[in-house]
């Protein structure tokens, strides 16, 4: 950083300096100078590419928490059902961790999100999914399937809350949002004094249109808590499928939890 400042704060001084001592032996008086318009279409470009980049990161973090929150939702299901090849007495807790863990993240942890954290309520049903675990015979084939997905199930859940926070420095969000106001400044200032009314509309669309690609980036950003937000859909249809199935096989007596995946006050 230090390296960049000092290159381009030495460039400055040069360009002034060669512009006062070197310019008048070079250039006739009657050259034409730079002018304020001269400097918009650099300033202009400047403030596109900025918005393209940031853009393009935050549909990129956009996608990554609802790959994760798809991913998250299939391994759950797919723990239920090979839990329920493992030997009892496990094989009912395994599947009631997988029915209460999912009623936490779908209940709990997902409206956690939209504040940008995460919820202590799904870890209680994936510790008490590995106790359970230990019980069983670690030679039963089912083990290692029923550990590779707990895996699975911990990194896709990491990856969503990784992704619930935003992607964006608030100092880089600041940093468009200035270059994109001097923009308009600037292109408000060279607007002709008379008879400006195509020109000034022109600048409006396109300032609003600028405006709407900043909010459009601040909210895709926040990949759970803004307008276009990851919906909960596929945890939802996970966690009742599994409800449905476990209810209808030992009741809802036997879960562990409550509907929103919290343990019953004792």
């Amino acid at each position: 950083m230090l390296t960049t400042l000092l290159v381009v704060g030495l460039a400055l001084v040069l360009g002034l300096a060669a512009n006062r001592l070197l310019r008048p032996r070079l250039v006739e008086d009657q050259a034409d100078a730079l002018t304020v318009r001269d400097f918009m279409e650099p300033l202009l470009t400047l403030a596109v590419l900025v918005l393209a980049f940031v853009m393009v990161l935050a549909a990129e973090s956009y996608g990554d928490a609802e790959d994760a929150a798809r991913e998250e939702a299939g391994v759950v299901d797919h723990l239920f059902e090979v839990a329920d090849f493992a030997p009892d007495p496990q094989r009912v807790r395994l599947q009631a961790d997988a029915v209460c863990y999912a009623r936490a993240v779908h209940a709990i942890e997902w409206p956690a999100m939209v504040r940008g954290s995460a919820s202590t309520a799904p870890s209680v049903w994936s510790t008490d999914f590995r106790k359970q675990l230990k019980g069983v015979d670690r030679q039963d084939a089912v083990f290692g399937i029923l550990i590779d997905a707990d895996r699975d199930r911990s990194e896709a859940r990491q990856a969503r809350i990784a992704e619930s926070t935003p992607a964006i420095a608030p100092l880089f969000y600041w940093f468009m949002l200035i270059t994109l106001a001097v923009t308009v400044i600037v292109l408000a200032f060279c607007l002709p004094l008379r008879r400006f009314a195509t020109e000034l509309a022109t600048l409006v669309v396109l300032t609003i249109l600028l405006t709407a690609s900043l909010l459009i980036i601040h909210d895709v950003d926040r990949p759970f808590g803004g307008i276009i937000d990851v919906p909960a859909t596929s945890i939802a249809d996970a966690s009742r499928d599994i409800s449905d199935d476990f209810v209808a096989a030992h009741g809802e007596a036997a879960l562990p939890c409550d509907a929103q995946g919290r343990k019953p006050a004792a």
